[in-house]
């Protein structure tokens, strides 16, 4: 299974074996040639990952913006598959100086997905409102969290990966993805719908999704990834984090957090679940 490798393990007493893990590996991504950054990741789904990245940084709006995404060197050689190039769409150029002010090439590790950024400040600035009106109800929330168990295969094999759901405010699930960072498999699924013109710029939002699962905590990364993506309600099977409270509220997304046995807590804009009313911001 691509994600998963054999290693060495003793178990008590026992005469030794081999035990499946996530893979680690990095990758780096490259817009127009140019590196922007790297970061730990598990193998799989790596050009939806490089997308959603370049997506919640701000560095492209949306389908249209991409020419092509390809490997960098060729198959057989030392490191191929590790090395990702995003370049521009024709009549369109991408800019991530002016997004990234200079704050390139710092690696990104498999737990951090705001690396790179000289500050915090800079996140919260560039996180625009999420203006949709959609309202979802718990249920929906509910279901979504517990449909990550049932698409995450490497997880099963290893124990050792995070999970993200992308879900319609009906409960159909749009697009899932694994993989060692929990940041990571939330580029990927929000890549896998950015392709498909599912959200980005030119995306409407009765089309997109509503809903963003996690099976991890919900940090200030995941809910700043998922207002870039215009999604208007986060959940997360374990807790939020005090940014991503006060990120939730000023962006108008609905973020629940301990999301078991069909009950949520919800932290921030509880009208999308019809808890309260929405507020003057929320049009």
């Amino acid at each position: 299974m691509k994600g998963v490798a054999l290693r060495p393990v003793l178990r008590d007493s026992s005469e030794p074996g081999l035990d499946a893990v996530a893979v680690e590996e990095p990758l780096e991504i490259r817009v127009d040639g140019e590196a922007i950054a790297t970061t730990m990741r598990t193998p799989g789904a790596d050009a939806d990952l490089a997308l959603g990245f370049l997506l919640a940084e701000g560095i492209l709006r949306g389908a249209a913006d991409v020419g092509t995404v390809t490997w960098c060197g060729r198959p057989g050689e030392e490191g191929y598959g590790n090395v990702i190039d995003v370049r521009s769409a024709a009549g369109i150029r991408l800019d991530p100086d002016r997004i990234l002010d200079g704050a390139r090439f710092q690696p990104i590790g498999s737990a951090c997905g705001v690396c790179g950024r000289r500050s915090i400040d800079d996140l919260v600035a560039r996180a625009g409102r999420v203006v949709a009106p959609t309202r979802v109800t718990t249920e929906t929330v509910v279901g979504a969290v517990n449909a990550i168990r049932g698409r995450q295969p490497i997880f099963s094999a290893t124990g050792g990966l995070h999970a993200a759901l992308l879900v319609s405010s009906s409960g159909e699930v749009l697009a899932s993805a694994e993989d060692v960072g929990r940041h990571n498999a939330v580029d990927k699924a929000i890549g896998a719908l950015l392709r498909r013109g599912l959200v980005g710029a030119s995306a409407s939002p009765e089309a997109g999704p509503s809903v963003l699962a996690v099976s991890s905590r919900a940090g200030f990364e995941i809910v700043q990834k998922a207002a870039a993506a215009g999604v208007p309600v986060v959940a997360s099977v374990s807790a939020p984090t005090s940014l991503a409270v006060d990120l939730a509220e000023s962006t108008g997304i609905a973020l629940c957090g301990f999301v078991r046995g069909g009950r949520c807590n919800v932290y921030a804009n509880g009208w999308r679940l019809g808890l309260s009313a929405p507020s003057p911001q929320a049009g």
